[in-house]
Order: C-alpha cells, then structure tokens, then sequence
C-alpha cells in the first residue's frame, strides 16, 4: 500500500527523532534496561501512540504500513523502543479495534492516542507454541469474571497501563472455551511477580503476571465469551508483521554500520571492501535484507486488505527473523576481533535479533502455519 503524504512527512520526522535521539542512546538503553522516560515522552509528543487509532478514537486514522514502517524505522535504532510502540499498538490495540465494543475502544483506544502503552499476555509457563494449552481460568461471578492463573515473557509489562489477555471460560470446549478480556493494572489480584533477565532486547520491561482471584467486569470480554481464542490469532498476524519489521530494521542498522566501519578497516594496505570475499559477504547480506523487507510490506498490505494474510504473515515473521540473524552474525563478522567487544553496537545487534526468530510464535511454528496455508490451496 502506498503511503500518503502525511504519512511519509510523518516518517521523515521520525527517523530525524531516532538519528538524534534514539540512537544516541541505545547502548545505554542496553546497559541500564529501561527505556528513558523522555524517549517515551517525546514518542508521545510526535504522535506515534496515536497514529495508528482510528479517528474517532482520538488518533490519527494512519495505515498499517505506515505503522510497519514506524517499527522498522525505530528498531534500526533500538529494537527496545520500537517494542514500546509495537506492543502498544499491534498486541494491545490491535485486537480491541477489531473485536472490541464501543466501549471498549472508547476507553482504552482513546488512552493508547494519548500515549498510554499497553501489552498483551497470552504465553504462560506452560504455553508457548501451543496457545490453546492455557491454564489461566476466568469464573462467572455475576457481573465480573473471577481470574486465577499466571502469564509469562510478558512484553511492556512495568510499562504498560492495561493488558489483553485470554483465560479459560469452559474447559470442556478446548480452544472454544477461551475468552479475551482487557484488565487495567492495579487490578486487586493483578499483580508483577518478576522481571525476567534476557540475552538481548534488555531495554524492553518483560514480566511475569500473577492472577490471584482478580476481578475484571464482563463488559471488558473482548469480543465475545468462548471466542477468544480467534481474537488472539488474528491479533498474532498482525504482531508477526511488526515482528518482521523490527527483524528488517536491526539487520539493517547491522549491515550499514559493518560497511561503514570495512570502508575504514585497512589490512594487507586496502579498506576491506577491496576484497572479493567481503564483497561477496556484503552482497548477501544486502540481497537476502532487501527480499525479507519486500516480504514484509507485502504481509503489510496483505493484512491491510485482509487477503491471505496468516500465510504471509507467517512467512513475512520466519524469513525476516532468519535474515536478521545471518545477517548481524556476518555482520559482527566483519568488525573483526572489534565486533566480539562492546565497543560497537554489532553484538548487540545479534542477541537482538535472535528474538524475533522465537517470539510471536516460533519459527518451526510459522513454517507449520505456513505448509498448512500452503497446503490448503492446492
């Protein structure tokens, strides 16, 4: 989909934001874990909370491919950050603006338009890859579900003023006995057990969420009792097309600055560049980038028309996420001795990018979707 005007207006402005702000900061964002107060501030004065939400809510009505592009833009900076604005608007209000009520998108959609973050709990200790495997309960008690259980690898999770979630409503149904709901922190019973330690994108808050007889009202069932389970696959899509994005803007960050330093890099007295065999590396790596961000703005489109979508989400998520790990490894490669220190952001580039080959859905999970969209066309 072509962007408008505005929206590449929009996007100039952010990637001068992110060059002068973001970037500065993103090994100290690495080092201390935490995404400053200030970039989130002015995350919210730019209007990137509020690009994605319809009109009617208080945002800005933009695309999803504008938003794609956003989170590209962001991650080749600080994957950290871009995950603040991703969980916000493709795990949060993704799956309210498509199956919430009125009441629910006037409530919590008009707070994400104001900057407020949001994130969505689905995984569990015991429930990865298999989504429908849950063991959080939800227990009609007049008005209000009664919820018991426990989320982990929680994205946003000290950040976040609000969560979708899913907990079991009738366990003799299987996946047809899930249901969605919406709960605001500080919820009595709703609470952070831990932070969890990660190997990279260590400025992103990742928690572990403990439900202790947490009351949430029943107008807050996003969509419909029992249905659940469809609202958090088709919010997934979505998700995997930001994962894809943020996988293209960490592999290009990568790339760019590993031939920006060969350029430098004299041995045998020639920069590196001069040798066939780091030009063959640096032509890989450009082509395989090049095809996984083509991949994903097909995906972008794709959802946006809602044509074949999970199929190319899925392969959008997979080959992206590949590409970024080849990619930021041969790139480290090319530093040298240099790219095993922290002095260079090349290291930190590779434990970013191993992420996106696990959340979102594994990828030996997205090459099952895959075969099986596959498979169903023939």
């Amino acid at each position: 989909m072509k962007l408008s005007e505005d929206e590449v207006q929009v996007l100039d402005v952010l990637r001068r934001f992110v060059e002068t702000e973001v970037k500065p900061l993103a090994m100290e964002i690495d080092k201390t874990k935490s995404v400053p107060e200030k970039i989130i501030s002015r995350m919210r004065e730019l209007g990137l909370f509020a690009s994605y939400i319809p009109t009617e809510y208080g945002g800005a009505g933009l695309s999803f491919t504008f938003l794609v592009n956003a989170i590209e833009i962001l991650s080749s900076a600080c994957a950290s950050t871009a995950l603040v604005l991703d969980g916000a608007e493709t795990l949060f209000a993704e799956p309210i603006m498509m199956f919430g009520s009125h009441e629910l998108k006037q409530k919590y959609l008009t707070q994400v338009a104001e900057g407020a973050v949001g994130g969505l709990a689905i995984t569990e200790p015991g429930a990865g890859s298999d989504a429908a495997s849950i063991r959080t309960t939800a227990t009609r008690k007049g008005e209000v579900y009664v919820i018991n259980g426990t989320k982990t690898f929680i994205t946003n999770g000290r950040i976040s003023k609000f969560f979708v979630f899913d907990a079991v409503t009738d366990s003799t149904k299987g996946h047809r006995g899930i249901t969605t709901f919406v709960i605001d922190t500080g919820t009595p019973g709703f609470h952070i057990s831990r932070d969890i330690e990660k190997m990279g994108i260590r400025g992103s808050s990742t928690v572990e969420l403990v439900f202790e007889n947490a009351e949430v009202p029943a107008s807050n069932i996003v969509g419909k009792e029992n249905e659940g389970f469809k609202v958090i696959m088709e919010t997934l899509d979505a998700g995997r097309v930001g994962i894809a994005a943020q996988a293209v803007g960490i592999a290009k960050s990568a790339l760019d600055e590993a031939i920006a330093y060969a350029r430098e890099r004299k041995q045998f007295g020639q920069p590196i560049t001069e040798f066939q065999g780091i030009q063959f590396m640096i032509a890989d790596m450009a082509t395989q980038l090049e095809a996984a961000r083509l991949l994903t703005y097909a995906a972008a489109e794709a959802w946006e028309e809602r044509k074949d979508s999970v199929r190319l989400s899925s392969m959008a998520k997979m080959f992206a996420s590949d590409v970024a790990m080849k990619v930021t490894v041969e790139a480290q490669q090319l530093f040298g001795g240099y790219g095993y220190t922290t002095d260079f952001d090349a290291e930190r580039h590779v434990r970013d990018a191993k992420i996106t080959q696990i959340y979102e859905g594994t990828n030996q999970i997205q090459r099952v979707i895959i075969a099986r969209e596959t498979l169903r066309r023939l």
